[in-house]
């Protein structure tokens, strides 16, 4: 068999490798042990916190809701709110809830007296 002769091949993973850990510290941005582990690492940690942000914006939006509540001045907590719009058949995800509270305040109230009167 012909001798192959992997510097190009090797170099090149290696560089691939390094150029993924660019403007990280110490060992990681130059050492290819260290950066293959670094790779590894923020990849689990970005496919963990992809799932729990999802997380986060639904208590955001949830907070918004509920202040948004508290601003129109109805009586109504958030959960009841939420109950009543069930009741009332009315389809609004609560991003779009969180949307009409913060910048639509005549929409959102129009919303709540809604689900009040059914």
């Amino acid at each position: 068999m012909p001798r192959v002769k992997r510097g190009t091949t090797k170099t090149k993973k290696r560089n691939a490798i390094l150029s993924q850990t660019k403007g990280m510290r110490f060992g990681r941005k130059a050492k290819k042990r260290e950066a293959y582990e670094a790779i590894n690492h923020a990849g689990n940690h970005a496919f963990a916190h992809r799932r729990r942000y999802k997380g986060v914006m639904r208590r955001t939006w949830n907070m918004a809701i509920s202040a948004g509540l508290e601003r129109i001045g109805s009586a109504m907590s958030y959960s009841k709110f939420i109950a009543a719009l069930k009741n009332a058949k009315i389809d609004i995800d609560r991003k779009i809830l969180a949307d009409l509270a913060r910048n639509e305040e005549a929409t959102f109230e129009a919303v709540v007296n809604a689900t009040a009167t059914k």
